[in-house]
């Protein structure tokens, strides 16, 4: 590791001076990104950034959990450069939103194909040498195929029942078992990025809370906290506090929802239609602090803009301990009905290697028995004063992924 080992290490959520990024040629470039993922380390972002004699900077962001640092390193290219994806699966994805918005083509890429279906950030440079104007249809693409007599395809979406967003979904399979499933999204992309640029301004706020509507809170906070050290300022104590009271309370709405959704999909209709009502319960709560039910306009730069008085926090425990209970026994019920872990159990089973491999995060890294929390490895906030202990499962399959929902949902409420 020694190109890697000689990046400087930087706190993380510390600004960094885009001057002060060691900039590296191609293949040093390259090597360090493949040594930090060879020692454990995971790709925090890896994005383009355009230069001004038109070529586009690569810039690589690792993490370090052990040490709660980052490392950062960039490199310039023209139009192509070797990819990273063979060495480095977890870069799979990053690449190809890199070819996507700015035309760069990482070559021996496995499968090098449109995210989000726009056109090139930079006109006359498209990594499909498509024309400039061309009309991009979503999911309009290439996708995996398993082939044999027996073997056959379902197609699903773009429109789905529920509140799901428009997905199109391609399952290869063999009778009732699925080999494979590839999702397709795009379809609501809004360009929310590059229409930040320029700000911060009126729009700015309203557009962060709304670029997913059940992380509102979660996607402010980030926001914030960005702004926050750049501007060398830091929040009250009192609105620290808050803040993480609303993100542990959009966990619980969204795990909750989570249950539901789940327990829908196998056919268990108790569970599904009192997790809906219950998430309904914990986004209340969320209302009674700040009167919006998804906590927009509660977070802001250098603080909050509501106090929660005695009486309303005494009301808010209360409700709590009561939603609570409900989804105790909502996905008790889940737990002990046959029919459900005969569905759950060895289902879409992902190994602790290829969780590692692939740079997982969240519930999906949890549930393979992957020990990572942001909250305890790079805690920010009010999080460097609390203890929440970190929820893992060993199995990777569906129950793990639905079971670490549950034990979150109990220590969040804690």
């Amino acid at each position: 590791m020694a190109i890697a080992q000689a990046l400087p290490r930087l706190p993380y959520a510390d600004p960094i001076c885009l001057a002060d990024i060691p900039l590296l040629d191609v293949e040093d470039w390259r090597r360090a990104v493949v040594e930090q993922s060879d020692a454990g380390y995971r790709i925090t972002a890896l994005f383009g950034q355009p230069r001004d004699d038109g070529r586009v900077g690569l810039v690589a962001i690792f993490s370090q959990a052990d040490t709660s640092t980052i490392t950062v390193v960039t490199t310039d290219v023209a139009d192509r450069y070797p990819a990273l994806t063979p060495d480095c699966p977890q870069a799979h994805w990053f690449e190809r939103e890199i070819a996507e918005q700015w035309g760069i083509v990482p070559e021996g890429h496995p499968w090098l194909k449109p995210i989000r279906f726009h056109a090139s950030y930079r006109p006359g440079h498209d990594a499909w040498s498509r024309a400039v104007g061309d009309t991009i249809l979503p999911s309009v693409t290439d996708f995996y195929r398993v082939e044999g007599a027996e073997v056959h395809e379902v197609a699903v979406g773009p429109v789905h029942a529920g509140v799901i967003e428009p997905g199109h979904f391609r399952f290869q399979c063999h009778g009732e078992h699925v080999f494979h499933l590839e999702i397709s999204l795009g379809y609501q992309h809004r360009g929310i990025e590059r229409a930040l640029r320029g700000g911060p301004d009126k729009r700015t706020i309203p557009r962060i809370e709304a670029t997913a509507g059940d992380t509102s809170v979660g996607h402010m906070l980030a926001y914030a906290q960005a702004v926050e050290a750049l501007a060398g300022c830091e929040p009250p104590l009192r609105a620290q506090v808050l803040r993480a009271v609303a993100l542990e309370l959009e966990r619980l709405a969204n795990h909750t929802g989570d249950l539901g959704a789940l327990a829908n999909d196998v056919g268990f209709l108790p569970t599904a239609s009192y997790c809906g009502r219950l998430r309904g319960d914990f986004l209340n709560a969320t209302a009674l602090i700040c009167g919006n039910r998804f906590g927009r306009c509660l977070v802001r730069p250098g603080g909050v803009l509501w106090d929660v008085e005695p009486a309303r926090a005494e009301q808010l425990i209360a409700r709590l301990k009561a939603a609570l209970k409900d989804v105790a026994g909502a996905a008790g019920a889940l737990w002990d009905a046959p029919t459900v872990q005969a569905r759950f159990e060895d289902t879409g089973t992902v190994s602790q290697k290829d969780a590692l491999a692939l740079g997982l995060v969240g519930v999906a890294a949890r549930a393979c028995g992957i020990d990572r929390d942001v909250r305890r490895d790079y805690p920010t906030g009010f999080f460097r004063f609390s203890f929440i202990p970190v929820s893992t499962w060993h199995t990777g399959d569906v129950f793990a992924r639905a079971y670490v929902r549950w034990l979150e949902i109990q220590r969040s409420g804690q």
